[in-house]
């Protein structure tokens, strides 16, 4: 279930009331006239089924109340009612199916901004994956994919193509090149550093490395992963369950391959560096055409297999 509160202009309360009250799988209706003070307005709160929930605020933005007014909604963890259990059941789909575009706008958002918490997470990440590389150490490699951020940006692309948001594509695609493009520089920095303290040195990062040699040998294999990783990641924003993304964060070799790039930079390896590239660039193109299908395939079958009241 969802809670929407709503401050509606007074002129439209009962236009409000009259579609909340029309809409299958609502509970819970509370209208509190003159309760709200900027904007001036009323407050109405309502609960409402997932599957419901799209429909009613795309509604409720025809009638202006995000632009006059304002429209908030929150995950329910727990709702005891018998009315929030009819609601559900009445409501048509399947809450786990519904996407809420809004939200999914609104969290692919904030998530390609390019921020400073961004740049240092990415720059981390690809820190610690140039360790992990140098050192043929798999458990860095994957720790380096589980804080990397780079997910949201890729999300935002897909979900700026689907719904026609070209700022939001412009904003996903800026925080994604200007992030791995910061990360790599600082990690060249890093590299440099770390072979003049005698911590890396160019005869590890030639040696055989059985577990990360990978991230500069694309093939087949490293698309249809990230393929499925796109694929699963999408889901996973879409049915609210975003602790799957650490999940998909560590199938995909973007960060890891970044840092080998960088690294092999840094000695001069061109053949590492041109490989290292070709996989980041592959897991990225990958990761943004399964999203954006991915979306697509939703946004389809709900339209036309969605059951109907």
């Amino acid at each position: 279930m969802l809670h929407l509160r709503l401050i509606t202009p007074p002129d439209r309360t009962d236009a409000v009331v009259r579609l909340i009250e029309e809409t299958v799988g609502t509970a819970h209706l509370a209208v509190v006239p003159g309760a709200a003070r900027n904007p001036v307005g009323d407050l109405v709160m309502v609960d409402v089924a997932r599957e419901a929930g799209d429909e009613l605020i795309s509604e409720l933005c025809d009638l202006g109340i995000d632009a006059d007014g304002s429209i908030a909604v929150e995950d329910i963890d727990l709702s005891l009612s018998k009315r929030a259990e009819k609601a559900e059941e009445d409501a048509p789909g399947e809450g786990a199916d519904a996407v809420l575009w809004e939200q999914l706008s609104d969290a692919t958002h904030e998530e390609s901004t390019l921020s400073v918490t961004y740049l240092a997470f990415i720059t981390l990440a690809t820190m610690i994956a140039a360790c992990g590389v140098v050192l043929d150490n798999a458990i860095l490699i994957v720790g380096a994919m589980a804080v990397g951020p780079e997910f949201g940006p890729l999300a935002g692309i897909s979900t700026a193509l689907v719904r026609r948001r070209p700022r939001l594509a412009l904003r996903s695609l800026i925080a994604l090149l200007v992030g791995f493009a910061v990360a790599m520089a600082v990690t060249v920095l890093f590299s440099l550093l770390m072979d003049a303290l005698g911590l890396f040195t160019e005869a590890q990062l030639e040696a055989d490395r059985p577990n990360t040699a990978f991230v500069y040998a694309p093939d087949a294999f490293s698309f249809v992963v990230a393929v499925l990783a796109g694929i699963a990641g999408t889901l996973s924003l879409t049915s609210a369950k975003s602790g799957l993304l650490v999940g998909v964060a560590i199938s995909v070799t973007t960060v890891p391959a970044a840092a080998n790039a960088a690294v092999a930079l840094s000695y001069g390896d061109t053949s590492q560096t041109a490989g290292s590239t070709n996989q980041l660039l592959l897991n990225l193109a990958g990761i943004v055409l399964a999203g954006t299908l991915t979306l697509l395939t939703q946004k389809w079958l709900w339209r036309h297999f969605r059951p109907r009241t």
